[in-house]
């Protein structure tokens, strides 16, 4: 047999080089996030040259955001596999490949599939990988890294919104196209950083616990007949190699349940805002340059909120319920879209996309952090390839409503309130949810604790272990021949 030491994964080291993978995950996630909306700059020069509506142009970030999120549970299956760093690295691979073709569209379906499919496809192998490593560095500290980490998003936006607007004007969308795939190219340099933490003991532990549950297997079934033995080791095979990788249990987990209806309902109303401020400053008459400022101004604002928001997180007084600070976050989110159409001068629209950018680096920087709260770290990697799944339904519809909407009324002031509308909505359920959840936990804390202490339920238990040994035990004619079997072994161990 294996030492006993020899099965035990490392504890996580909340430091050392944890800080350096959370820089690689800044990077990575920066762009996973910020990128999607760095390209609204283009969308109205490129609306321009093939000729195409609001609508059919906000296909372009919601099929890039989709695939993003919808390809969730692919990069969980290969984190598990091949582990975080050169998935992150093909992901790289992948964005720069899908940008740099893109500069050689001749029609908008064209970009549908470069910029939506292959760059979203690979913005997805940099986002989950990098959200489950830090779990794997990190327990005390980890809203303090989760928040510093989702920080790579609004230092992303900043940077990306004038330098957009920039290449634009230097070498137009194509040449721009171009620019931006080689940038990508910086998320290998950022998967190089992932480096695994205990996968050899963790292969250990796997390998010994597979041999003593086929030893068991073997022991158990050696006097069934070969068929049966067959059958069933087929369909427990199929089973682990399905739970291997997607732990479907977790849609028995009333938690997760309550995280994934309000979530999904969420993200109808989260990303079309931040799609359409820039050409909503257009359409009032704003230049080109202030009009990126303002996603600049966001994501400002967005940089400092993370981070800060992680350490509120991380204090004595918020972490026991941080899933009330989550909903409140969404809902003052919410609040937040219903009030931009009151803002009509550029200086109302600074003070929208400050109270945006707080509101959004809120929300992004607990995300992940109250779902780890609610699953654990150990079915986190299965928890979050479902949630984007499911997730990726309302995020691929989102922009393109808010569209329909622009084009159907003429005014952007309609998408805004039903982004607002729905985002209010979901965090009231979330709130109210989480007050039930909470209260069911204590309750059930409360009975296995009066369960434990009743010295009645302990012998009526103790009871039921002794009844049940003597039936599993009582000879009966298909157990004959074992026990002829033992008592012939118990007569060579006396000698006889």
């Amino acid at each position: 047999p294996a030492p006993a030491e020899a099965g035990r994964v490392p504890g996580p080291p909340d430091g050392g080089w944890g800080w350096v993978v959370v820089f690689g995950a800044f990077v990575s996630i920066g762009f996973a996030y910020a990128f999607p909306k760095g390209l609204a700059i283009f969308f109205k020069e490129i609306q321009d040259f093939f000729g195409t509506s609001y609508s059919e142009i906000a296909w372009v970030s919601s099929i890039m955001l989709a695939t993003t999120y919808g390809a969730g549970p692919i990069s969980s299956i290969l984190v598990n596999r091949y582990g975080s760093r050169p998935v992150v690295m093909f992901g790289g691979l992948l964005c720069g490949v899908g940008m740099i073709s893109a500069a050689f569209c001749t029609s908008i379906l064209q970009l549908y599939i470069c910029v939506g499919f292959i760059t979203g496809f690979g913005l997805a192998l940099n986002l989950q990988p990098s959200v489950i490593i830090i779990g794997k560095y990190f327990l005390k500290r980890r809203p303090i890294a989760n928040g510093l980490a989702m920080a790579g998003s609004p230092v992303m936006l900043c940077t990306l919104a004038p330098l957009n607007q920039f290449l634009f004007d230097n070498f137009g969308w194509r040449g721009s196209f171009l620019i931006l795939g080689a940038i990508l190219l910086n998320c290998c340099v950022a998967g190089a950083l992932f480096r695994p933490i205990g996968p050899g003991t963790a292969r250990v532990k796997t390998q010994v616990t597979e041999e003593a549950k086929d030893a068991l297997k073997g022991k158990i079934t050696e006097d069934a007949p070969m068929e049966s033995k067959a059958e069933e080791e087929e369909g427990k095979d199929c089973f682990e190699k399905v739970n291997q990788y997607l732990d479907f249990s977790l849609f028995k987990h009333r938690g997760f349940l309550i995280y994934l209806i309000g979530n999904v309902l969420m993200f109808l109303g989260f990303f079309a805002p931040i799609v359409f401020l820039a050409p909503y400053a257009k359409h009032t008459g704003i230049d080109e340059y202030s009009a990126a400022f303002l996603l600049s101004i966001l994501a400002i604002v967005d940089m400092v909120a993370r981070p800060t928001t992680g350490i509120v997180a991380n204090s004595k007084w918020v972490r026991p319920r941080i899933q009330y600070f989550f909903s409140f976050a969404i809902a003052f989110n919410g609040a937040c879209h219903l009030l931009c159409p009151l803002a009509s001068s550029y200086t109302g629209l600074i003070v929208y996309s400050s109270f945006f950018g707080l509101a959004f680096g809120m929300v992004c920087a607990m995300l992940f952090e109250t779902l780890m709260d609610l699953v654990g770290a150990a079915r986190f990697t299965s928890a979050v390839g479902l949630v984007t799944i499911a997730e990726c339904c309302t995020i691929l519809l989102g922009p393109p409503i808010g569209g329909i909407l622009i084009d159907t009324f003429g005014d952007y002031k309609y998408m805004f309130i039903k982004c607002g509308a729905v985002m209010v909505l979901a965090g009231t359920f979330l709130f109210i949810m989480n007050y039930y959840n909470y209260r069911m936990l204590a309750k059930e804390e409360k009975e296995r604790k009066k369960k434990e202490e009743d010295p009645k339920c302990v012998r009526t238990e103790n009871e039921g272990k002794k009844n049940w040994n003597k039936d599993s035990t009582q000879d009966g004619p298909e157990l004959e021949p074992l026990r002829q079997k033992g008592e012939g072994v118990k007569k060579e161990m006396n000698g006889t």
